[in-house]
């Protein structure tokens, strides 16, 4: 009897047909089928092939090296592939480029004016970052989620909307009036900051501070608890599990994020330019080469020297620290 019942509802359970999950299962396999097969294509790629797009990509870098080493009627009466043949090779640009005179730029005081900025830009929301990161991880206090969340929320705000503000606050100060009232409280004073190497590493300073505390917050929270838990017995507080533990193992996130922020702010343009307006005994070497041309372009064969002498700093940083910049992409990708 009950066999027959069990029978009975097999049967209506395969006239009824696949459970409604099948339809989804079989609109899965879609998509992993086309996937799997993209994979597949790709990977058959000969190595020959991927050479060729690196070369054609760098064409224009090239073009733009070599174009550096000729002369202005050279640039203007012939392409680049022609230097080849022509040769009358010239460090007149890089020379022009790096003197102190108004009309071929000095860079060489660009360039100083870019470490005063990218420096401190890069040091200080490193330090900040860390302390808060490893705050927000191992330290329990009360708002500590709310707070973090409203940390990370920053990230959602766009630059360009707060420069006018900062700008402002650096010019003239920050005061708030009580509503109701004719009671001014000064927030920020005016320290005359506009015009000045400060004002710029201080707004690059703000808005690197949650990107690193979130990014950091991340590494810092995936250490091993019994680190700590084994320092606060032998005594330690918390600066110093933060010094001796923390630092030493956060060193390739540390070393990710300084690159990342150095890069970020040496080739910055839009804040520099907001934050020092005319004061052009401070511009860095992107405001400096953006006006070598000249007021009617007739030294624009200088652009393409100095912006490979802009650009060496950065390339020098970043393959001298590149094996800290692959430890940080691929710290915690593995479970020791």
């Amino acid at each position: 009897m009950s066999s027959a019942a069990a029978g009975s509802v097999a049967d209506r359970a395969e006239a009824a047909g696949p459970p409604a999950g099948g339809s989804a299962q079989r609109g899965r396999r879609g998509p992993d089928r086309v996937g799997r097969a993209v994979y597949r294509f790709l990977r058959s790629i000969p190595t020959w092939v991927l050479w060729l797009m690196v070369i054609v990509w760098s064409v224009p870098t090239g073009s733009l090296f070599l174009n550096s080493f000729r002369h202005r009627d050279d640039q203007r009466a012939s392409g680049w592939w022609t230097s080849f043949t022509e040769g009358n090779w010239t460090l007149e640009n890089y020379s022009d480029v790096l003197s102190s005179g108004q009309q071929t730029g000095g860079l060489w005081q660009a360039l100083l004016n870019s470490f005063a900025i990218a420096i401190p830009a890069t040091v200080i929301p490193i330090a900040i970052a860390a302390l808060a990161a490893y705050a927000f991880a191992w330290i329990p206090f009360r708002g500590r989620e709310w707070l973090f969340i409203g940390t990370v929320s920053l990230l959602a705000l766009p630059n360009q909307v707060a420069l006018l503000p900062l700008l402002q606050m650096f010019s003239g100060g920050a005061h708030w009036t009580l509503p109701g009232t004719e009671i001014v409280i000064t927030l920020f004073p005016d320290f005359s900051l506009a015009g000045t190497a400060t004002a710029v590493w201080l707004t690059h300073t703000a808005f690197a501070l949650p990107f690193a505390i979130f990014l950091l917050h991340n590494y810092i929270s995936t250490l091993p608890g019994e680190l700590f838990e084994a320092a606060r017995i032998d005594g330690a507080d918390h600066f110093t599990i933060f010094w001796r533990i923390v630092v030493p193992l956060s060193v390739p996130a540390l070393a990710a994020f300084a690159i990342f922020q150095f890069l970020w702010t040496w080739n910055d343009y839009l804040i520099a330019l907001t934050m020092l307006g005319a004061a052009g005994e401070n511009y860095p070497a992107t405001i400096k080469i953006a006006s070598m041309a000249g007021e009617f372009g007739l030294r624009e064969h200088l652009l393409s020297a100095g912006a490979f002498v802009q650009a060496g700093v950065p390339m020098l940083v970043f393959f001298f620290l590149q094996r800290f910049f692959v430890r940080g992409l691929l710290a915690g990708s593995v479970k020791s």
